[in-house]
């Protein structure tokens, strides 16, 4: 369930349940309004993006910020766009600044789109999953922004999946817009921490570094588990949905349906072919969410997984395979079963060839370990919070 006026942790000591409080950057105003006093400021936002419940645009604008332009990411500004559907640009009709798309004809901003601004800022919130596509539009921001010498201010957002690492890390020639960079699958650090890794390792293009300004969080750890403000995107609803994400995910690069088309996405999965299972569901098409979902219409059966960690808590913080392996060995370990998208979501083509082989879930996740360690010797350069 969404909290929605504090961003809440909780945690256990000694059998106890207490509850804590994480301030996000974009709240604690007086650590960088000033900062932006008589500049004029393009903006990376969306519905997401908000300030004690209110837009952070309209926030600032109230502290009387210049905003000249709006840059919105896959799935809009204040409108939810379904998954993978091109945005164009237009007008924000409350403000009436300029909406520049950067998903659609373009992902990176142009030379123009940046002329005339003194600064850019970036507030979303990421789950922590590589194959979330706001990554990819941060770092194509940061690389507009250092091409045109435009300092880009970060406001931090605590990391709902931040308090663990998992998942084989990216090879570089599956790298797309749903992975860039040779980070594992979850990789346990906020967008700040991630943006000053970008730069530190020299990711951008040519090398060339931003100026990032990082505003952090107030309260954070990274092992600490929070439960974020808003849905970050259409189809991740709830907190249970966020932390299935990095193992639900994989699916989208099969035929199986992860619940598009239904009001628990990435809590559910089926394909109308699985054998054996009483759970069932059919999708259908729900605006702002999921228009012609995959098997509209059609009965799927598969697994409800909406309490699965209540039942399962020694699975909790960590990638589960065991689904994708069950799916591949009750749909006919057919190689038809992976898309070539699945390879990009996972970053290699390992994975694949490892399910196909036969490999156990334990003899996979052993294979990724290695690469693991490596990561997070150089993620620790960059930490921002405490472990």
């Amino acid at each position: 369930m969404y909290v929605r006026s504090l961003f809440l942790i909780s945690f256990f000591v000694s059998g106890i349940l207490l509850f804590s409080q994480v301030v996000p950057a974009a709240h604690r105003m007086d650590q960088y309004v000033n900062l932006l006093s008589g500049k004029r400021t393009g903006i990376v936002a969306n519905e997401a993006s908000l300030v004690n419940g209110v837009q952070i645009v309209d926030t600032l604008i109230r502290r009387g910020v210049l905003i000249k332009k709006i840059f919105c990411p896959e799935h809009g500004f204040r409108l939810r766009v379904d998954a993978g559907q091109s945005l164009p640009d237009g007008i924000d009709g409350p403000t009436g600044i300029p909406i520049v798309s950067l998903y659609g004809r373009k992902v990176k901003p142009y030379s123009q789109d940046l002329k005339g601004l003194d600064i850019m800022i970036f507030d979303i919130q990421d789950v922590g999953v590589r194959c979330y596509t706001y990554l990819s539009t941060l770092t194509y921001v940061m690389e507009a922004c250092a091409e045109q010498r435009l300092p880009l201010m970060i406001l931090d957002r605590p990391n709902p999946n931040g308090f663990y690492i998992d998942g084989p890390v990216l090879q570089m020639d599956h790298a797309s817009f749903v992975g860039m960079h040779p980070v594992p699958l979850v990789y346990g650090m906020t967008v700040g921490e991630y943006a000053r890794m970008v730069n530190g390792e020299g990711w951008l293009n040519k090398g060339i570094q931003c100026d990032v300004i990082v505003i952090p969080l107030s309260g954070y750890a990274h092992h600490l588990q929070i439960a974020i403000q808003v849905p970050p995107s259409p189809n991740l609803t709830t907190m249970n949905a966020i932390y299935l994400y990095p193992s639900l995910c994989l699916f989208e690069g099969t035929p199986v349906s992860v619940g598009r088309g239904t009001h628990t996405p990435f809590e559910i999965f089926g394909h109308p072919a699985l054998k054996g299972f009483s759970f069932s569901f059919t999708p259908v098409s729900i605006p702002g969410m999921s228009t012609h979902p995959p098997f509209e219409g059609q009965l799927c059966r598969g697994l409800d997984l909406q309490a699965f960690y209540q039942h399962h808590g020694k699975m909790f913080g960590r990638i589960n395979l065991s689904w994708l392996l069950m799916a591949f060995r009750d749909l006919g370990s057919d190689p038809a079963f992976f898309k070539p998208f699945f390879d990009q979501l996972a970053g290699t083509d390992s994975l694949r060839k490892q399910i196909m082989t036969g490999k156990t879930e334990f003899q996979i996740r052993a294979s990724w370990q290695e690469g693991i360690k490596k990561f997070s010797e150089i993620r620790g350069k960059y930490l921002l919070y405490p472990e």
